[in-house]
This record gives structure tokens, C-alpha cells and sequence, in this order.
């Protein structure tokens, strides 16, 4: 394609001015130059494309017939370019920052929710990071994080997110009551990275609940906890979950919890950098503090 010969751009703003306004001396006072310039700059373009666009008239200007068509395209096109250099301008002037949880937190509890983080926070962009390694938030890896565990963290400041309670659930399809419905049901089994003596395991639950005859290592297991809720869901087994992160699950109706008892867990906490609590990562964390009391987790 060949390159386009236009005139030149100074040329086509004095003329879209001085067909906007009627006046060469409006358009000067517009564009900040003299009328003798917004005149000479007129004449050139009418010399470079061989038409009278303006007829001279007394305290102002008529537009000629090849003015009147040429107008209306120019003064698209000017508009166009203002609005996209305005929306590049807010665009540039726009806030992000990176949130990093694991993968199934992030599946199961923040995604779910974004659509309000935007509505509460339009003029901030969030970038979800997922991993079950915990990111350098030193780094600069993440803006801020959601950690399970016990804490302290340090160098960083924790603060107590959610609170976790773990409990059996299950597809309501499987129709379990009570405790003992456990036998010869299928256990299914989330992987812990780091377990510890207070990790909540079937082992633990079923000492709790005073439940015996039940092979606590035997049934499925799962390297990601978002797998093994897709497999309670579909009815393939009992879970041990945390109640908090299925949530909205347990509100669909999709999971039930059948019985007791309840296993305290660690809390999640959301962590930021000491002394960088920027008021990005401040409107984060309130955010986060309004869907956790809404879900009952806060």
C-alpha cells in the first residue's frame, strides 16, 4: 500500500478550527497562534489541494462547498484522536498490583469474587498470582500474599484473614447422615506440602469423632485441594475440607456437610511487606476483610 500524501497536520487543525468556529480569529485564540498564521496556514492547504475552501466575509468566514465536505470528515477524525490520547492518558494513570494465594484459594475463593473487587475498586487493576510455593514478597514477585498457616511471617506483616474450620463433606447425592455412614464410603484425601501434628487429617477426625473401623489412609488422593473438591462434588468420595474455602459450595447447595465434628485449622493471613502498606494493598485488604465477613470466614 502505498504511503498516504496528506497535508500537513498543523494545516488541517487551523482549517477544522476555522470551519468549526467560523472565524480566523477564533481559531487563533483556540490553537494559541495569530489569525495572519491561521490565514497563511489555510491558504496553503487550498494551494496544496487545489480547492477554495473559505469565502471571506466581513467579521467572518462561509465554509465553500468543498469545505462542507471536507469538514465533517476532519472533525471525526480530530475526535477520534482526542478520544483515544485520553483514554491512553487514564490508562497510564491506572493503579495494579499482584495478589498471590494458592492454586486452590485462588480458584475456589478469589476468583468467584473479582467481579466486586472491581466494582468496589474501579481504578485498580488486580493481577492474581497462583502458586503453592510461597512467593518472595521481598522480591517484588507480589504486592501482598494469603498464607495458611500458623505464623509469625518474618518480615512481614500478618494479619488474620479467615478463620478455618474443617469438617466432612460430601455430594448430597450420597445421602450421609451420621458419622458411621463413613464406612464404605471412599475417603478422599488432600496432599499437605508441610503437614504438622495439627494439620487436620482423617486420622485426626476420626479420633475426635470417636470413629473406628475406618482405614484413614485408604481412599484418593489429590495434590491440589481443587481437585478433590471437583471429585467431592461429583460424588466420587467424603472430603475433609475447610468449610471457609468451599463456601460458596456449601451455599449452592453442590456440598454438604452431613455431620460433625469440626477441626480447627490455621488461619489464612493476608501478608505485605513491612512499612509498604501502600494505599493499594490497603484497599486490597479491606476488600478482603468485607468478602470474608460476608462468607462468614472473617
Amino acid at each position: 500500500m502505498p504511503g498516504r500524501r496528506l497535508p500537513p497536520l498543523g494545516a488541517l487543525r487551523a482549517f477544522e478550527a476555522a470551519a468549526r468556529l467560523q472565524s480566523f480569529k477564533r481559531a487563533a485564540e483556540e490553537l494559541s497562534v495569530t489569525p495572519t498564521a491561521i490565514s497563511h496556514q489555510i491558504r496553503a492547504l487550498e494551494e496544496q489541494i487545489g480547492v477554495r475552501l473559505f469565502e471571506r466575509q466581513t467579521r467572518r468566514v462561509a465554509l465553500t462547498a468543498a469545505a462542507e465536505r471536507l469538514y465533517p470528515v476532519l472533525r471525526k477524525g480530530f475526535d477520534a484522536f482526542a478520544e483515544a490520547i485520553a483514554e491512553l492518558a487514564v490508562r497510564s494513570q491506572r493503579r495494579a498490583l499482584t495478589l498471590s494465594a494458592t492454586l486452590s484459594f485462588t480458584a475456589k475463593w478469589l476468583v468467584p469474587r473479582v467481579a466486586s473487587f472491581r466494582q468496589a475498586c474501579p481504578d485498580l487493576d488486580l493481577r492474581l498470582h497462583a502458586s503453592d510455593d510461597p512467593v518472595d514478597l521481598h522480591a517484588g514477585v507480589a504486592d501482598a500474599a494469603i498464607r495458611y498457616g500458623r505464623g509469625p511471617y518474618p518480615g512481614l506483616i500478618a494479619e488474620r484473614l479467615i478463620e478455618n474450620r474443617f469438617a466432612p463433606v460430601c455430594s448430597p447425592r450420597l445421602a450421609l447422615t451420621q458419622p458411621g455412614d463413613l464406612r464404605g464410603q471412599a475417603l478422599l484425601h488432600s496432599e499437605w506440602r508441610h503437614p504438622t501434628l495439627d494439620t487436620p487429617s482423617w486420622r485426626a477426625w476420626c479420633e475426635r469423632a470417636g470413629l473406628d473401623g475406618i482405614d484413614v489412609e485408604a481412599g484418593l488422593r489429590f495434590t491440589d485441594e481443587s481437585h478433590a473438591i471437583q471429585s467431592a462434588i461429583a460424588g466420587h468420595g467424603v472430603a475433609l475440607l475447610s468449610l471457609a474455602l468451599i463456601a460458596d459450595d456449601l451455599a449452592a447447595g453442590t456440598l454438604v456437610q452431613p455431620f460433625g465434628p469440626v477441626l480447627e485449622g490455621y488461619p489464612h493471613w493476608f501478608v505485605y511487606r513491612e512499612g509498604e502498606l501502600s494505599d493499594e494493598v490497603a484497599a486490597l485488604r479491606d476488600w478482603l476483610r468485607v468478602q470474608a465477613e460476608l462468607t462468614g470466614a472473617g
